[in-house]
């Protein structure tokens, strides 16, 4: 991938994340990756939407080391690297504080599967990490914080594949995908679907989860071998 292109990417994906609604100010960011070079683009520290340009867009390196410019990259950048080395086949993650989203992951609970608009998109319930421990908020909070993903869905048995998007204890939303504009697209879906299991709680507290013939019927006809929802093409 030329990296002008991966730039561009990161850019609309950043873009669209604010026009979707899903970030206010500067509360999130997306990268992607050029996995051949090793390099990583994602949206500048702390820098307006308004004020964003693709040629702003930061390169590091899987060190997290600045490859080119003086701007600084997002605070959560070290987050990112450690999912792009733990999970092979995405190339894209974005983090929002998604409202819906973010008040599942202050409150500590996975998002449960309640039907079949959950079960289209994540193969099962949405998980939330453990909380970090005084001495990984103290050393390394940002690269802990990824540490803590990926063993969420070690300890759980969830593959990243199926259920591309996590719910960081006491922080916000992380999703991912194959490429930046995958990753936006499924933070789009958690936050409908947050919002979505909020309103089904606060219906029916005792709410039980969706069958497992169910959610699997509805996951596997989108995603799996024999899927056959949609026309093909993206997002199918």
């Amino acid at each position: 991938m030329d990296i002008a292109d991966l730039r561009e990417d990161v850019y609309w994906a950043n873009m669209e994340l604010q026009s979707r609604g899903l970030v206010l100010y500067t509360w999130g960011n997306a990268s992607g990756i050029d996995r051949k070079k090793g390099i990583v683009a994602i949206k500048p520290s702390g820098m307006a939407y308004e004020e964003l340009k693709p040629e702003l867009i930061v390169l590091v390196d899987l060190s997290g080391k600045v490859l080119e410019g003086d701007l600084k990259p997002s605070s959560d950048t070290p987050t990112h690297i450690e999912l792009y080395k733990a999970f092979p086949e995405i190339g894209g993650v974005v983090h929002t504080h998604s409202a819906h989203a973010t008040a599942w992951a202050q409150a500590m609970e996975p998002i449960p599967c309640f039907g079949t608009t959950h079960a289209d998109h994540f193969n099962g319930e949405v998980p939330v990490t453990q909380a970090l421990t005084d001495v990984e908020i103290a050393a390394d909070y940002e690269a802990a914080t990824g540490r803590s993903i990926v063993r969420a869905f070690r300890d759980k048995g969830k593959d990243y594949r199926a259920v591309p998007a996590v719910l960081c204890a006491n922080h916000g939303p992380f999703t991912w995908g194959e490429t930046p504009d995958k990753a936006v697209y499924t933070a789009v879906v958690l936050e409908e679907v947050a919002r979505i299991a909020l309103m089904t709680r606060a219906i029916s507290p005792d709410c039980a989860p969706v069958k497992d013939k169910l959610l699997e019927k509805h996951f596997q006809r989108k995603h799996g071998p024999n899927a056959y929802y949609g026309q093909g093409g993206e997002h199918a």
